[in-house]
C-alpha cells in the first residue's frame, strides 16, 4: 500500500489541462531515468545535475524578468495565481529574505503514480526534480529547504526559500 497521498481538490478543466502538461514532463523524467538505469547509470548521478542546470537557467530568467533577487520577486514571477491553483499552494510567508509555500497537490507525483512507480522511485524522482527548485533559489542568492514532501508521504510539500 502506497504511503503517498496526492489527490487534487481543484478540478477545473483548464487547471486539469495544465496539470496534464506537467505530468507529461514528469513522465519524461521518469522514462529518462529508467532508461539510464537500464544502462547502468544511477538516476541521481546524472538527473540531479541536469535538472539543477535547468533551475539555475530558469532562476536567472526569473530574476531578470522580475528585476530583483528578492524572494518577493520570485513569488510574483513564478508562484502566480495560476500556479497556485495548479499546485493548490498556500503562500505561508513572503518577504524579501524568505518565501515559504505549502503545495497541497503535485502533478509530477501524480504522473509517477500513474506510471506505476514505487514509493521509493517517487521519492527519488522528487529529489531529482527538486534540484531545479534548488537552482532557482541559488539564482536568487539564497537556498531552498524542503521541509515536507508529498512524494515522501507528507500531506504537503513545504518549500522554504531563505537568504
Amino acid at each position: 500500500m502506497s504511503r503517498v497521498k496526492n489527490e487534487p481538490k481543484i478540478k477545473n478543466a483548464l487547471i486539469t489541462a495544465i496539470r496534464e502538461q506537467l505530468e507529461h514532463r514528469a513522465t519524461w523524467l521518469y522514462l529518462l531515468c529508467d532508461e539510464a538505469g537500464k544502462r547502468g547509470l544511477e538516476w541521481k548521478d546524472f538527473g540531479s545535475a541536469a535538472v539543477k542546470r535547468c533551475g539555475l537557467s530558469q532562476g536567472a530568467g526569473l530574476v531578470k524578468k522580475g528585476g530583483t533577487k528578492d524572494f518577493t520577486g520570485l513569488r510574483k514571477t513564478l508562484f502566480t495565481k495560476p500556479a497556485q491553483w495548479v499546485f493548490e499552494m498556500k503562500i505561508r510567508k513572503s518577504t524579501p529574505e524568505v518565501l515559504a509555500i505549502d503545495f497541497h497537490y503535485c502533478p509530477l507525483v501524480k504522473a509517477w503514480q500513474k506510471a506505476g512507480c514505487t514509493d521509493e522511485e517517487i521519492a527519488l524522482l522528487c529529489d531529482i526534480a527538486m534540484c531545479g527548485d534548488h537552482g532557482i533559489g541559488e539564482a536568487y542568492g539564497g537556498e531552498l529547504k524542503l521541509l515536507k514532501s508529498i512524494a515522501k508521504g507528507d500531506e504537503v510539500c513545504r518549500l522554504y526559500y531563505h537568504k
